[in-house]
């Protein structure tokens, strides 16, 4: 062989074996043998196999083995004996013993086969140096067919086993410098798609786990495999028989999706690695690429289906792509493992999939009805919506088919699912729309009782109280579980209740929330396995609460918390960490809602807490964040901060967390005073600033407690829900003589009885990033101490400022200051208890330590929440057995935790997200505003409504700057929750609360007609200017001379931001005259009113009437003396009057006919105070008796503050 021919014969020779030119290797056989005479076992072993691969070409893989096929057999013994003989050339030996395996095998001698086959190709193959590239296809061979023949031997383990050490042959294909030949590609592909395709078996019989470090390696090879070769993946069959490529992705992307579903750890064995990355993530990327190769496969070999043909494989890929996005877009993963873009890029990855999807199947439910999950997960809601008409539309046609021919169609949705996705579509329209979006969904409901209606399961007959199962199909209809079931009951009772809220027919709104009532328990029954449905139970205890049923909605809601925890096996994956927990915190937020309305304060104190006990250690919700450290020591220690749960937590799971503590402050300030809900507020922004961060876009002001600074000396003491009460007049501010004698040792509070809840760091102050020269500053949160004053805080204090235990309403109000001047004309005063129990009153000094806070320093912002004391009764309070609970719910049956199925985690824009923070940044700012204003802190409490002004302010500039058009100012787009307009009106209905408390009523009248001018059903501005009408048609108040200040014009323009000089400014400028007309006070421009002034001299009174009445001259004027003096007018025309009483009452009137207003204690009130003054003693009576029935039933709160406004978890 030392030749060169010799050398050139057999690289011919090595080509054309690779090359599976086998016409060609008897010839270059010859001419080895002639100038290589001793590679007498190559060429035996290279003429054996041409002649195998001439016999098979012919022949399929199961047939029996031919004539051609037995006469090779007898060239066996040739090549044994030659494999004996070779001693020189290791290759050559190799690739013979392969060929003498191969022949065995042929032949259908699998046993023989596998004996002589190598044991270890591992072990074998490495060993040869230089292995040729034929040398690495038998190697191949070696492997495939050593476990070809444990696999028929039923031996899948043990040919799993030499699959796995057939891998190192795989060096030689994607390590090598040029691309493989025909051969080594053929038995590449053969030994990967046999590999992974029994892996695939194997997994899914479960003889394998697949957290077995080599679970993948099959497939990580097959894929590794077709990254080496140089253009696209190719689709079709490798080689006759086999399956095809896109089987091999498709049960490669089954494994991982497995993988994903049961929160596997992923296996390591053969994988690429990749830098810096978790394990989610390199799940994630490799989900990815395997779904990518496989869908492109599929659709390239898939044609658009004929009438009579299904793709029920397009479908089954959908279904399981839709699968994968809602673990990896649901609250188990975390933003930082889905890599750039986030839950956003893949959702929109996961539309083009839909969409593509779409070309390949005709009027596909399935596709239709995860195009509305999608588009609902990517905020586009109209979209998402259109998508679910079209599929309501495509299954009613196709039901209505199948009724006619009672031919069924397989791409068509079993009722199970159509009842789930309409019962999802209502769920969403009400939890992200408004009143149109709602009517909708009340339609929706009614459409889905019917369809129930109508299944044949629901009969009468089968009523029965044992779990429903879905079984065989009955008809044409298939059995709905009882999940299911329970759902939809749920989503209609959530429609009904919705829509008693927005709609306009005032006299059936009972008869609406009823229907609610009795879906909500139907969903709740035994039957269907749920009557722990948290859901359920959180609305029916809202709505309950709403009709005053006090007690059975508490009954209720601990029926709720007291539910055993569910055992879901990777609930956390699709809930996300904590879901129960999380799920309570509105639930124990109703609850303490619910013993406010029972009077129960000190319970409802300690119901907040519970919201944030259950989380056990603090830190599991806030993070271990420290906060007494210098800034240098902040900074180093940033990067090792732990993060806590609210940071994974979406923006309404947030706000739900905020309510609970804006809740806590409302009581602090109805126990303690609203000076010390003042100093707390701070808490307050802070807790803001570590769930949502900052809105600012330029650099922010710092919100600290400032110096010490002496409290106000006067405070009002009590909650003023309105102007008025039905058991006394207004008092005025100075105290009472009892109250008066305490109120030094109550105004002045020392940081060792109460400090506020340390808090991380010193978080900046949100802010919409304006700055004007003239704004208003900061309102300052003051945190008063005992070196400000000679008395200390004594733990047995009374409430300040006349305020009782008992919140303020109108059956309460000012009680100490104006309990004798009760009205009488009612008779006695007998309680109206709604839920027959009495009412709580807790002990008068307990509330001066119910929120007493250590004076040790707490280690993160967590502290504000951590249990005051020890107080035991609320686990008791928890765990009494439900009174009455037995036709409400039979819990008796099932007692387990559950949540509805949850519709996705929406994805909002970064402008959008950014909005909606701002308007609960606005909310919280008006309510320290409120603060305030009660502590009579009047100038800090314009500067907190300044900061919510901005902040509109700057809203309204960015919907008016916008290119696209799609936001408007006047209605509330989807998921929000107050337009533009009608936080304006908040604001200037503040502003005119405010004014009141200034005793500036014709300022308040201007900023409630502001409020108005934007938002014409503003509850608190239609109060507000309700009762200053009513006082002009009193005479209350009587017109006085005025001119237009310079916040008069900033009422109507709005060009700039409020500043405190401009919002202090007096109305007593008066640079001209302002005559009065007779044109109707209630109906026409703005008018100054101001209560009557006494004047010290006539000269005054002259003044004043000339300047009022240009027509009038005192009698020195005149020429002729004889005459007497015209009188002056003292009261408005009777028409200015009548009109203000009859606007007062076209307002009152309207706002407590709709949703916002229907149970508005304050509106009502006015109302009969309208009634009264119109003449009709009867109908006032009956709306007072109506207003003492809802304060009753009146939490500390608006129910509105739950659950983002609406009845949804």
């Amino acid at each position: 062989m030392s030749t060169a021919k010799a050398q050139n014969y057999l690289a011919l020779l090595e080509i054309a074996r690779c090359e599976g030119n086998w016409s060609a290797v008897p010839e270059l056989v010859r001419k080895v043998r002639k100038h290589a005479p001793e590679r007498a076992c190559l060429t035996l072993a290279a003429l054996t196999e041409a002649q195998i691969a001439e016999a098979t070409q012919s022949s399929t893989e199961n047939s029996t083995p031919t004539s051609d096929t037995l006469q090779v057999a007898q060239q066996l013994p040739k090549l044994v004996e030659a494999i004996e003989n070779e001693s020189t050339y290791p290759q050559d030996r190799f690739q013979a013993t392969i060929c003498a395996g191969w022949l065995h095998w042929v032949v259908g001698e699998y046993s023989l086969a596998a004996l002589r086959l190598p044991n270890r190709i591992d072990e074998e193959y490495p060993s040869l140096q230089n292995p040729s590239e034929w040398t690495t296809v038998c190697a191949l061979k070696a492997a495939y067919l050593k476990g070809n023949c444990a696999a028929r031997t039923s031996q899948p383990l043990d040919a799993l086993s030499v699959f796995e050490t057939g891998l190192a042959a795989m060096d030689g294909v994607w390590g090598a410098d040029k691309q493989p030949r025909r051969q080594l590609r053929y038995w590449a592909e053969l030994f990967l798609s046999e590999y992974s395709m029994l892996s695939s078996q194997v997994l899914s019989r479960q003889e394998k786990a697949l957290q077995d470090l080599n679970s993948l390696s099959g497939f990580r090879s097959w894929s590794r495999y077709w990254e080496s070769l140089v253009g696209p993946v190719i689709g079709g069959q490798g080689f006759r028989g086999s399956v095809p490529r896109r089987r091999i992705w498709y049960e490669y992307y089954v494994a991982l999706s497995n993988i994903l579903e049961l929160d596997l750890p992923l296996p390591t064995a053969h994988v690429k690695p990749i830098n810096e990355t978790s394990a989610r993530t390199q799940l994630r990327i490799e989900l990815k690429k395997t779904e990518s190769a496989y869908e492109a496969l599929l659709l390239d070999e898939t044609q658009f289906p004929k009438a009579d043909e299904e793709r029920e494989e397009v479908e089954a890929f959908v279904q399981l792509a839709m699968k994968n996005w809602s673990i990896l877009c649901g609250r188990g993963w975390k933003e930082a493992d889905l890599g750039q873009g986030g839950r956003a890029s893949i959702s929109r990855g996961v539309l083009d999939i839909l969409y593509r999807a779409a070309t390949k199947t005709y009027h596909s439910t399935a596709i239709l009805r995860h195009l509305v999950t999608v588009h609902l997960a990517v905020a586009e809601f109209d979209i998402a919506f259109k998508a679910f008409d079209s599929y309501m539309e495509v299954v009613k046609k196709a039901k209505a088919r199948v009724e006619k021919t009672g031919v069924a169609e397989p791409s068509l949705d079993d009722d199970n699912t159509v009842l789930k996705t309409m019962s999802q579509a209502i769920v969403a329209l009400c939890r992200y729309g408004g009143a149109s979006a709602t009517e909708k969904a009340h339609d929706l409901a009614r459409e889905l009782e019917d369809t129930m209606a109508h299944l044949p399961q629901l009969q009468p007959a089968s009523e029965v109280a044992t779990p429903i199962e879905p079984t065989h199909e009955i008809g044409i209809h298939t059995k709905v579980a009882g999940d299911t079931l329970a759902f939809a009951w749920q989503a209609i009772g959530l429609a009904h209740a919705s829509w008693s809220r927005v709609t306009p027919d005032a006299p059936s709104r009972t008869e609406i929330q009823a229907k609610a009532i009795r879906s909500l328990r139907k969903s709740l029954s035994p039957a269907f396995g749920r009557s722990r449905d948290v859901q359920s139970l959180y609305s029916l205890g809202l709505l309950l609460a709403e009709r005053r049923d006090i007690g059975a909605a508490i009954e209720v809601v601990k029926a709720a918390l007291v539910s055993t925890k569910s055992q879901e096996p990777n609930a956390a994956l699709v809930y996300g960490p904590y879901w129960q927990e999380r799920a309570f915190i509105p639930v124990w937020h109703l609850l303490a809602l619910l013993l406010s309305a029972r009077q129960d304060f000190m319970m409802a104190a300690r119901a907040c807490e519970g919201a944030f006990e259950q989380f056990k250690d603090p830190s599991v919700l806030f993070g271990s964040q420290q906060v007494f450290h210098s800034e240098h020591l902040k900074a180093q220690a940033a990067p090792q901060a732990s993060f806590g749960l609210v940071d994974e937590l979406d923006d309404a799971e947030r706000e739900a967390i905020l309510e609970v503590k804006m809740t806590q402050l409302a009581l602090i300030e109805l126990l303690e005073g609203p000076e010390i809900a003042v100093n707390a507020s701070y808490e307050l922004i802070t807790l803001y600033s570590r769930l949502f961060g900052s809105t600012a876009t330029t650099p922010k002001t710092s919100l600290q407690p400032p110096p010490a600074q002496i409290p106000p000396k006067s405070s009002s003491g009590t909650v003023r829900s309105f102007r008025g009460s039905i058991f006394g007049s207004r008092a005025g501010k100075s105290p009472s003589p009892a109250v008066g004698a305490t109120a030094l040792s109550v105004d002045v509070v020392s940081a060792e009885s109460r400090p506020l809840s340390t808090l991380p760091g010193t978080p900046s102050l949100p802010s919409n990033g304006m700055s004007s020269p003239t704004a208003a500053p900061t309102p300052a949160i003051q945190i008063t101490t005992e070196k400000n004053g000679s008395a200390q805080r004594s733990t047995s204090a009374k409430p300040t400022g006349g305020r009782s235990s008992r919140r303020s309403s109108i059956r309460n109000r000012d009680r100490s200051a104006s309990g004798g001047k009760r009205a009488s004309s009612s008779g006695p005063n007998y309680r109206n208890v709604p839920d027959g129990e009495a009412f709580f009153s807790p002990e008068g000094n307990s509330s001066s330590d119910a929120f007493a806070l250590t004076s040790r320093p707490q280690a993160s912002i967590a502290s504000a929440f951590v249990r005051r004391q020890n107080v035991g009764s609320l686990d008791t309070f928890i765990s009494t057995k439900a009174k009455g609970l037995d036709h409400l719910v039979d819990h008796a049956i099932d007692g387990v935790f559950s949540l509805p199925p949850p519709l996705p985690p929406i994805v909002f824009s970064k402008d959008e997200e950014k909005r909606q923070r701002s308007v609960i940044l606005i909310r919280l700012w008006l309510m320290v505003a409120g603060f305030y204003r009660r502590a009579d802190m009047v100038e800090d409490a314009k500067g907190a409504v300044a900061e919510a002004q901005k902040l509109v302010q700057t809203l309204e500039t960015e919907l008016t700057n916008d290119a696209t058009g799609s936001l408007i100012l006047k209605v509330p787009k989807w998921a929000e929750k107050r337009s533009v307009d009608e936080l304006w009106a908040d604001v200037w209905a503040e502003f005119g609360n405010i004014s009141l408390t200034n005793d500036a009523p014709l300022d308040a009248r201007r900023n409630f007609e502001s409020a108005l001018t934007y938002f014409p059903n503003h509850a608190a501005g239609i109060v507000g200017l309700s009762n200053i009408l009513l006082d002009i048609y009193t005479e209350d108040l009587v017109p006085v001379s005025h001119e237009p200040s310079s916040h008069d014009s900033y009422s109507h323009t709005h060009s700039s931001v409020a500043t405190n000089s401009e919002l202090s400014s007096n109305s007593s400028k008066n640079k001209g005259t302002s005559p009065l007309t007779n044109e109707p006070l209630g109906l026409g421009p703005n008018r100054p009113i101001r209560p009557p002034t006494s004047f010290s001299n006539a000269e005054n009174e002259t003044k004043l009437a000339s300047e009022s009445y240009p027509d009038f001259k005192h009698s020195s004027t005149l020429p002729h003396k004889c005459f007497s003096p015209e009188p002056r007018p003292s009261s408005l025309p009777l028409i200015d009057r009548l009109a203000a009483r009859d606007r007062a009452y076209g307002l009152l009137s309207a706002l407590t006919k709709r949703g916002s207003g229907w149970n508005n204690s304050e509106a009502w009130f006015a109302l009969s105070r309208a009634y009264e003054e119109s003449g009709q003693p009867e109908k006032a009576k009956d709306v007072l008796w109506w207003c003492v029935d809802l304060e009753e039933g009146r939490a500390i709160r608006d129910w509105s503050v739950l659950g983002d406004d609406g009845y949804i978890l």
